[in-house]
């Protein structure tokens, strides 16, 4: 009798443990049917837009461009994803392209729709409020919540280096270049510090963004970052006050 028991004791265990991982596949392939799911419904709504919408103006063709180059990336992480993980990476690209197809509508002075959800990789990034404008070693930029001919280029919000970049409109697409090697990448931070340090006073972004800057380095005092001595320290003045951004690396037409 003890031995019968016994067995239905561990037959009923057996039992519990198959439905126990039953179930948890179950769950888990409903979280990826879902994930893919939610990621293609932002793919498709965003294809419809780049299919649909054509601007002559140029900041709203540069995000119209932007939008198809998200549209592709999207599409094909669709094609090879195959974990929950990845079906959110495709979404986030998506939603990076609706994100720029909003600016290019807005651009174009149309309704620029309903809002986005928000983007992961632009968590403390802010959203620029007001214009404005550094000097850096002898290049002008200018940065502002508007899009305008000398400030075609819209950026949705991101960490580039570990520095936040508020969304907004930018005269130089400056990120794409801070993602490179070598002096692009300094040349990039050093025109992001001009641009948001807090140090000057009017933010010019909404909250949020300071706590993430506040994570860097560098000081910055003053406006015009074309001399090494607004940098405050033996630091920032030895590597930038050279020649490694004087001449064509930095100062010609790479940004």
């Amino acid at each position: 009798m003890k031995v019968f028991l016994l067995v239905i004791v561990v037959l009923l265990l057996i039992a519990v443990v198959v439905a126990w991982r039953h179930g948890s596949v179950a769950r888990e392939q409903q979280r990826l049917a879902d994930a893919r799911a939610e990621a293609q419904r932002w793919y498709e709504r965003l294809g419809g837009q780049v299919m649909n919408l054509h601007g002559d103006d140029p900041a709203a063709r540069q995000a119209l461009a932007d939008a198809g180059e998200r549209y592709n990336a999207a599409g094909g992480q669709l094609q090879q994803a195959t974990s929950v993980r990845q079906f959110e990476l495709a979404r986030e690209s998506a939603l990076e392209g609706l994100a720029y197809v909003r600016a290019a509508r807005m651009a174009m002075g149309l309704d620029p729709g309903p809002e986005l959800p928000a983007l992961a990789g632009a968590a403390g990034a802010g959203q620029l409020t007001s214009q404005r404008e550094v000097t850096v070693q002898g290049q002008h930029y200018k940065a502002g919540p508007q899009p305008a001919p000398d400030m075609p280029y819209y950026y949705p919000g991101g960490q580039v280096q570990g520095r936040p970049v508020p969304a907004g409109w930018y005269s130089t697409p400056v990120w794409k270049t801070a993602l490179g090697a070598g002096a692009g990448v300094l040349g990039g931070m050093l025109i992001f510090d001009a641009l948001f340090s807090p140090g000057f006073g009017d933010m010019g972004y909404q909250e949020g963004f300071a706590d993430g800057f506040a994570a860097g380095d560098n000081d910055i005092s003053g406006n015009d970052a074309s001399g090494a001595g607004d940098f405050g320290g033996g630091d920032w003045g030895g590597d930038f006050g050279g020649g490694d951004f004087g001449g064509g690396d930095f100062g010609g037409g790479d940004f």
